[in-house]
């Protein structure tokens, strides 16, 4: 007997069974941080079927709150640079160094450019002098009739400077003579009831234009007689200051003695100042020499001695009647 299992009916199990319709599984959280609420706000836009709810009018009360909340903004955010950053002190550093290498290079280029109108370098050296270097100069301008040894001494190639070499011209002492003069004059003008701020701007302005026109004169005097001399223009300008110091002393002589006084004291300090600019220029003026090749072989040779020798006694004729120039209207006049 053959069993067929699809035959039959089934048993029944008494009641009937209900289909449960299938669940999805409740997933959990994926944001754990934001608030609750966003969830219900995400569910809220889920139904397309209930549009979100506007009110026409804004809640005022809020708005005011958010406003007294402070205002960050993310600089990375919005491309806005942090203002803060520049109070960092490393910023501070880097910007105070910035500005010093600037200063620093302006403060160079400024004192290259001033040293080609002024040689500031080689002024130094005309003022490096101290009190007893003064009172040894002065003294020997007055009497230089006493001195033995004139030649300037030097050291590496280049002259000693003036505090420790009486013979070595300076600027310190014509410098001082010239304001000196300006204030004697303003003090004999004064005397004489002469006084006037315009006069004393006349006179100094004159007195500093002959110092340099008579410097313009012995230039170009060498330029036309074409002689070489080693003394270089800042050395000519103190030579010649030096007659500030001989018509200050016949001025001052002149209050107590008179014109009589005056001339005595003028042809004295004259003749010493000659005799001192001669003397002092000598080495340097009369002594250039130049080598001078030939077929018997080369030869030092001094090339217009005669010129040099005019141009020596020219210089020290000039002073006696720039200093008389200078001084002789400042004299009293006497009454009739």
């Amino acid at each position: 007997m053959n069993y067929n299992a699809n035959t039959g009916g089934r048993p029944s199990l008494g009641r009937k069974l209900k289909r449960v319709p299938a669940t999805m599984p409740q997933q959990p959280n994926m944001y754990p941080t934001l608030d609750p609420g966003m969830n219900n706000f995400q569910q809220g836009y889920t139904s397309m079927d209930t549009p979100p709810q506007v009110t026409s009018t804004p809640n005022i009360s809020s708005q005011r709150q958010n406003l007294n909340q402070p205002f960050n903004i993310n600089p990375l955010a919005s491309g806005t640079p942090n203002i803060s950053v520049l109070g960092q002190p490393v910023v501070q550093d880097m910007a105070l160094q910035y500005g010093q290498q600037l200063a620093g290079a302006g403060t160079t280029m400024l004192k290259n450019e001033v040293e080609k109108i002024v040689p500031i370098s080689k002024l130094k050296y005309y003022f490096a002098v101290d009190t007893k270097y003064v009172i040894s100069k002065m003294l020997l301008l007055f009497f230089p009739f006493t001195h033995k040894d004139w030649s300037v001494k030097y050291e590496q190639e280049s002259p000693i400077q003036p505090r420790y070499e009486i013979n070595a011209p300076d600027l310190y002492i014509p410098v001082m003579g010239y304001v000196t003069y300006v204030v004697t004059a303003g003090l004999v003008l004064g005397m004489q009831n002469r006084f006037s701020p315009e006069q004393i701007g006349i006179l100094a302005s004159s007195a500093l234009a002959w110092w340099v026109v008579e410097l313009a004169i012995y230039s170009g005097t060498l330029y036309v007689i074409q002689v070489q001399i080693s003394l270089r223009t800042l050395d000519l300008l103190a030579y010649s200051g030096y007659k500030f110091v001989g018509t200050i002393f016949s001025i001052a002589v002149s209050l107590i003695a008179g014109r009589l006084g005056y001339y005595v004291c003028l042809v004295y300090s004259s003749f010493a100042l000659a005799f001192f600019l001669v003397r002092s220029l000598k080495v340097q003026v009369l002594s250039e020499s130049v080598q001078e090749t030939s077929y018997y072989g080369s030869r030092a040779t001094t090339t217009g001695h005669k010129r040099r020798r005019y141009f020596l006694l020219f210089l020290a004729a000039v002073q006696p009647v720039l200093s008389w120039w200078l001084s002789f209207h400042l004299l009293a006049k006497e009454s009739a």
